[in-house]
């Protein structure tokens, strides 16, 4: 059946900037397992008298995460008092940018199920975080180690059409704030979070419909499954008749039944009453400073997944490539040496992931990518089987060793003596005559057994591919 109707998505992404000290005092932002109100003081906390300085830390991440997202950076930025009552806001204002951010206008490609797409960006500024507040049958509690965090909120434009689009686009943010060190993105841990915007319009036309708001999603799958369901929901409405029920409002997800319920209704957007904050001097950034900055940002995930897409590394395994930096770094290290990315990516994704999975007190950061290296090369060369390589792979990485070393010491060198490895062939041939008749008969896949056959006697060390030429040449 023909769609009617189309969704139209706009996010609001919070980033917790990685900095050493909170936004506007010297507390330590790095509070993850501290106890409650270990790291506060009068000025986060909001007390008389006291008065905020502006962390230039915090402001150089924010300007680096808009370089990274291809946004302008403005020459004059400043902060402002954004008024409304959170009862885990000691200072009972927050403080914002309004309409001076620090970054405007961007735009950021992201690979959606292997196609390139464009999201344009509205604004970048940067604000502090509330405490956080936990509530029981008898009473609430506060903590406000949170409180006075640097945050980055980065707002688009309404250029999202499907869930796929807007997780997509989440995961690509994650990667650039890990990949530059301004976040550790940790959704779970409340360090990126995201307020998502729907509505649904017939298809062509350009007036949006009435917008619902999710606010303070914390997963991946939860947003997907947050945005199915209220797609699902107001097109239901629609198709009904019934349009007028979709009103402007809050909603909440309940993961457990897949399904957004009514929190609040908002009829209309909030005056903040936003004015400049008269304790904080206007950021001003140089055009030199902004070249410099912008000439630190590296290659982003989206192009090398095209260009490991280019290279035939499928779109998954792509993906896989870029999701963790320490991983990442180690393919690029490799494949340039070996000059060859999908058997890079094989090793990477195979057997070393597999080791760290097995044993995850091993660091990815302590690994010695020369030896994977040198490993893959000893294969290119001829030098040993994959089997081999499989074999020694374990004793290269967790004792450190150059694997030529190993190859030597154990005698694991293949074979690629014909000669020898035709005495081998023939041998099994002899002993599989049975087959060799069934073979010959029509039976071709038991080919497979013979190679495999050769290569249990050769002990794994025969030449695979001067096995598979002599048993071509010997059974026919």
């Amino acid at each position: 059946m023909t769609q009617k109707y189309e969704p139209v998505i706009g996010l609001e992404i919070h980033a917790r900037l990685k900095s050493k000290t909170k936004m506007f005092c010297a507390c330590s932002n790095n509070t993850w397992k501290s106890e409650p109100n270990e790291h506060t003081c009068p000025i986060c906390m909001g007390f008389p008298g006291s008065l905020p300085t502006i962390n230039k830390e915090a402001v150089y991440l924010g300007r680096k995460m808009g370089a990274a997202l291809g946004c302008e950076i403005k020459k004059f930025s400043k902060f402002d008092r954004k008024s409304y009552f959170y009862p885990d806001l000691p200072l009972g204002f927050q403080t914002s940018q309004f309409d001076e951010p620090v970054c405007e206008h961007g735009n950021l490609q992201v690979i959606v199920s292997g196609e390139k797409k464009s999201f344009r960006i509205n604004r970048l500024h940067l604000e502090n975080d509330a405490g956080k507040s936990t509530h029981s049958a008898h009473n609430s509690l506060l903590d406000w180690n949170r409180a006075g965090s640097p945050l980055a909120e980065m707002v688009t434009e309404a250029d999202f059409r499907s869930p796929t689009d807007v997780s997509a686009f989440l995961k690509e943010v994650q990667r650039i704030l890990r990949l530059l060190d301004i976040s550790d993105a940790d959704m779970d841990k409340g360090m990126m979070r995201c307020d998502v915007n729907v509505s649904i319009r017939p298809f062509g036309q350009e007036k949006f419909g009435t917008k619902v708001e999710m606010k303070n999603m914390n997963s991946f799958r939860n947003i997907e499954k947050a945005l199915e369901f209220e797609i699902d929901r107001q097109t239901k409405l629609c198709n009904a008749g019934k349009k007028d029920e979709i009103v402007q409002e809050t909603r909440g997800f309940n993961p457990d039944t897949g399904k957004t319920f009514s929190q609040r209704s908002k009829e209309e957007a909030m005056d903040y009453r936003y004015f400049p904050e008269p304790d904080l001097p206007p950021l001003i950034i140089t055009q030199e400073e902004i070249d410099a900055l912008q000439k630190e940002i590296p290659e982003l995930p989206s192009s090398k997944i095209l260009r490991y897409l280019d290279a035939g590394i499928g779109i998954a395994e792509a993906d896989a490539l870029v999701n963790d930096k320490y991983v990442n770094a180690v393919f690029e290290f490799v494949s340039e040496k070996t000059e060859d990315m999908k058997i890079t990516s094989n090793w990477v994704l195979g057997a070393l992931s597999k080791y760290l999975n097995d044993n995850l007190e091993y660091s990815l950061v302590n690994f010695n990518p020369e030896n994977l290296v040198i490993l893959i090369q000893l294969i290119q060369n001829n030098k040993i089987s994959n089997k081999i390589a499989n074999q020694i792979f374990d004793e290269m990485i967790s004792e450190n060793k150059n694997p030529e070393e190993i190859v030597e010491a154990k005698g694991l060198a293949q074979e690629s003596d014909t000669g020898a490895i035709e005495i081998i062939c023939k041998e099994v041939l002899e002993e599989k005559s049975d087959l060799v008749e069934a073979y010959k008969s029509g039976k071709d896949k038991l080919f497979g057994a013979f190679v495999g056959q050769v290569m249990k006697k050769s002990k794994g060390k025969a030449n695979p591919q001067v096995v598979n030429e002599l048993l071509k040449k010997l059974l026919s």
